[in-house]
């Protein structure tokens, strides 16, 4: 049931429908684990760690994205020791050593499987191309927004506003270029906009003496009175120094 048909070519086509079945299956399992944090995601292909990574963010789940070291499962005494509650791998192929310590220590699997992929110990396979990086996305994509839409997050009546493009593998030549290109269009309405120059950007710094008069601010000491005239300058006072 979850090969649509062959092609002439003999390459197999899956029937989405189930795909689509088992996410929402898989979701399930998810949403069931009190903790999000007792999820553990683990992909050695390149193209999804990416994906990963936008899954445990928006989802909660704890993602391995570095190498997985033999013995996280089952050794007690090494530092990334985890014990999950449910593991969710990319390429059961690919993350044959998770899902065999996975086995030891009797934790549920959900993986995405190819028409290729080896079935031992899964619990729950996703039956998608788990080889194609939009497809590595867009699985993920649909897998969080499922686990997001069951436990009442998000609607299903209305989009997410997260596009899957955010879950897609980026090369990192082509990020730089695609960073050169924006630079570019960034700086040109900057560039087209002339500097002002100091004096526009702060038309009140002025000199003293071209400001009015009436805004001078009054004078700290008197003006001194002109000599021989003591008695005109502080009336009531005597006059002269003898007095």
């Amino acid at each position: 049931p979850y090969i649509f048909q062959r092609r002439d070519d003999g390459v197999n086509v899956i029937n989405i429908g189930m795909t689509y079945e088992k996410i929402k299956l898989a979701a399930r399992m998810i949403v069931a684990i009190e903790n999000p944090a007792d999820v553990c995601i683990v992909s050695a292909r390149t193209y999804g760690q990416r994906a990963i990574m936008k899954f445990a963010q928006y989802t909660g789940a704890n993602a391995l994205t570095t190498r997985f070291t033999p013995g996280t499962f089952t050794n007690q005494i090494q530092k990334k020791f985890v014990e999950p509650r449910l593991l969710i791998l990319t390429d059961p192929l690919s993350d044959n050593q998770p899902i065999r310590e996975s086995s030891y220590v009797n934790i549920p699997t959900i993986a995405f499987c190819d028409t290729d992929s080896p079935l031992r110990f899964v619990d729950c396979a996703i039956p998608a191309n788990n080889k194609s990086i939009k497809s590595i996305g867009l699985l993920y994509w649909m897998l969080a927004r499922e686990v997001l839409r069951q436990r009442g997050a998000i609607s299903r009546a209305e989009e997410w506003e997260v596009m899957p493009d955010l879950f897609f593998y980026r090369e990192p030549e082509e990020k730089k270029e695609a960073e050169e290109e924006e630079a570019p269009a960034a700086a040109a309405p900057a560039a087209a906009a002339p500097a002002p120059s100091w004096t526009e950007a702060a038309p009140a710094a002025q000199s003293w003496a071209d400001q009015p008069a009436e805004a001078a601010a009054a004078p700290a000491v008197a003006p001194a009175a002109p000599a021989g005239a003591w008695a005109d300058a502080a009336p009531g006072t005597e006059v002269g120094w003898s007095a």
